[in-house]
């Protein structure tokens, strides 16, 4: 836990020196390091890479890009946790800032 902490840090200073997809692909890094140990702050780093790909896209295509990492990412889970991480963020989605929405 301590190298991911020390990871973490990296990666949120990191993102204080960069914007837009670059800042938020170092954030859910960050994330992804530092909260493995609660459980109830997994949706940070998903929901930071759903922002990254948004950021990227074209302003045009940026709600399609992030509907199609959303559902990628849940095609990405193991069958058996699939429904439980999707109700956790249908639950949470407005602290997500809406990413979940797909």
């Amino acid at each position: 836990m301590s190298d991911a902490r020390k990871a973490a840090f990296a990666s949120n200073a990191a993102a204080r020196e960069v914007s837009g997809a670059a800042k938020f692909a170092a954030l859910s890094a960050g994330q992804a390091g530092a909260v493995a140990h609660v459980a109830a702050h997994e949706l940070g780093a998903a929901a930071y890479a759903i922002r990254a790909a948004c950021a990227a896209a074209d302003e045009k295509e940026a709600d399609a890009v992030a509907v199609g990492e959303c559902r990628w990412q849940r095609e990405q889970l193991p069958s058996p946790i699939r429904d439980l991480v999707i109700d956790d963020q249908r639950q949470r989605n407005n602290l997500c800032w809406g990413v979940f929405a797909c």
